[in-house]
C-alpha cells in the first residue's frame, strides 16, 4: 500500500512593490479569484472595518469609497518609513503593521486553497534594498524576515528575485548556456548572469553557477513618476512661471503627487492654503486650480494609476490619451511613446551601465552571453528592449511570464530547500 504523500508546507514568497505571488512546488496560488497575482495594495475604510486587499481594495478606492489606499509597501523598507505611523480612519498604524496585514492576507488565502498550513518559505529579495547602504541593505532583509515570522512562517530564509527568475528559465533550457537576467521590479532593477541547464538544475548548490550579481533601485515606480513629472504634472502647474517669469513653482508639491507613498501627506489643509496663496503669483492660475481639484477631492492615488495604465498601453501603442478631466477638470491630454522615451532616458541610462558592470564583474564580454532572459512588470517597454539588446546585440532575447517568473523560481527553490 502506498503510503499517503507528506503534506507540503514549504512555499515560494514574492512580495513585490507593485504585485505578489505565493506558489507551492514550482505553481502559483491563486490569491485573488482566479488570478495569481495579487496587487501590492491594501484599503482601509474611514470608518476602521478590515482591510481589503489586491484589485479589491484599488476597485474601492476608485468607486469613491471614503477610506485610505496604500500601494508601493515594499519601498519602506530599508527606510526609517517601515517604523513610521500614518493615519487610516481613525487610528494611526505603522507601516509595518501594513506589510504585515498584507504578507498575513496572502498566507491565509494561499493555506485556504492549499487545504493546509505553510510553515516554510523563501521569500525574494532585490539584489539591494537601498544602494550603496549594506546596513540598510542589512536590515530591510531583517524587517521581512521578522514580518514573516509574525505572521507564522517557521522558517524563513531568501533568494535573490533575479537568479529565481533564473530558476524558472532554467526549466524550458535544453543545453548549457550563460544567461543574463534582468529583472525590471516595481522599485529595483536587477541583474545577475547565471549558468543554467539540465544537468546544473538537478545541483542542490548553485553557488559557483551565479557568476555576477548586482542591482539598483530603479523600476517602474520611478518610471511612472519620471512620465507623470513630464506629461502629467506641467498642466497642474509644474514649473510653471510666477510672477511674469521671475520665478517658478515650488516643486516639491509635484515631486509628491508625482511619488506614490509620498501622495496622502498632501491631503491637509495647510498645503492647499499654501497652494491657494501661491495662486496670486503663478502666471497660469488655471493649471493650478487642476492641482488643486487634484487635492480637494483626494484624486491623487487614481491619477498615478491612470499614468500607470498609459505607461502600459504605451508599451503596445505609439500614444493614448489619458481621461483626466473626472480627476483634474482640465483636459484628457494624448501621451505618446516618444515622451515616455524621453521622459525615461535618464533611468534607462543607469540600467544600461549597471548592465556593463555586471558584465564586468563576471569577467565577460558581451559576445559570451547567449541569452537575455527579461522579467519584470516594467520589462515590455519597448526602448528598455531596445536598449538591452543594444548592450548585447549577439544575444537571444527572451521573455518569461513578467509577473511571475520570480514566484515560480522561488516555489521551485523552496520545494528544493525545504523538500
Amino acid at each position: 500500500m502506498t503510503p499517503p504523500a507528506t503534506p507540503t508546507t514549504a512555499c515560494g514568497l514574492d512580495f513585490g512593490t507593485s504585485n505578489s505571488t505565493l506558489g507551492v512546488g514550482g505553481r502559483l496560488i491563486a490569491l485573488e479569484g482566479d488570478a495569481v497575482t495579487l496587487p501590492s495594495a491594501v484599503f482601509w475604510e474611514a470608518d476602521g472595518g478590515a482591510p481589503r486587499f489586491g484589485r479589491a481594495g484599488i476597485a474601492a478606492y476608485l468607486e469613491g469609497e471614503d477610506g485610505r489606499l496604500l500601494r508601493g509597501l515594499k519601498s519602506t523598507l530599508g527606510s526609517g518609513l517601515v517604523h513610521e505611523r500614518t493615519r487610516v480612519g481613525s487610528r494611526a498604524i505603522s507601516f509595518r503593521e501594513v506589510l504585515a496585514r498584507f504578507l498575513a492576507h496572502m498566507k491565509a488565502r494561499a493555506e485556504a486553497v492549499q487545504g493546509g498550513p505553510l510553515t516554510q518559505v523563501v521569500m525574494g529579495r532585490p539584489v539591494h534594498f537601498v544602494d550603496d547602504d549594506a546596513g540598510a541593505d542589512a536590515a530591510a532583509q531583517a524587517v521581512l524576515a521578522e514580518i514573516a515570522g509574525e505572521v507564522g512562517f517557521r522558517d524563513v530564509a531568501f533568494q535573490f528575485e533575479p537568479i529565481a527568475a533564473a530558476l524558472d528559465y532554467e526549466t524550458g533550457v535544453s543545453a548549457e548556456e550563460l544567461v543574463l537576467i534582468v529583472d525590471i521590479g516595481g522599485g529595483t532593477s536587477d541583474f545577475s548572469i547565471v549558468r543554467v541547464g539540465p544537468d546544473r538544475a538537478r545541483h542542490a548548490d548553485r553557488a559557483d553557477d551565479i557568476l555576477a550579481n548586482d542591482g539598483i533601485r530603479v523600476g517602474g515606480t520611478d518610471f511612472d513618476r519620471g512620465f507623470s513629472l513630464a506629461q502629467i504634472m506641467p498642466d497642474l502647474g509644474y514649473l510653471g512661471p510666477t510672477k511674469g517669469g521671475e520665478g517658478t513653482m515650488p516643486r516639491h508639491y509635484y515631486l509628491d503627487l508625482a511619488t506614490w507613498h509620498r501622495i496622502n501627506t498632501l491631503y491637509n489643509d495647510r498645503i492647499l492654503a499654501d497652494l491657494k496663496a501661491l495662486r496670486r503669483d503663478i502666471d497660469a492660475p488655471e493649471r493650478l486650480d487642476r492641482m488643486l481639484h487634484v487635492l480637494e477631492h483626494r484624486n491623487g492615488h487614481a491619477l498615478a494609476i491612470e499614468v500607470e495604465r498609459a505607461k502600459i498601453a504605451l508599451s503596445q501603442a505609439e500614444s493614448c490619451r489619458l481621461p483626466l478631466r473626472p480627476l483634474t477638470g482640465g483636459p484628457n491630454p494624448v501621451a505618446t511613446r516618444m515622451a515616455l522615451e524621453a521622459a525615461l532616458e535618464a533611468p534607462l541610462l543607469r540600467i544600461r551601465d549597471r548592465i556593463g558592470d555586471v558584465l564586468a564583474m563576471a569577467g565577460l564580454r558581451a559576445d559570451q552571453i547567449a541569452t537575455v532572459f527579461l522579467t519584470g512588470g516594467s520589462s515590455a517597454l519597448p526602448k528598455l528592449r531596445a536598449d538591452v539588446a543594444a548592450v548585447l546585440p549577439g544575444a537571444r532575447m527572451a521573455r518569461g511570464d513578467d509577473l511571475a517568473s520570480v514566484g515560480t523560481g522561488l516555489a521551485l527553490e523552496a520545494a528544493r530547500r525545504f523538500g
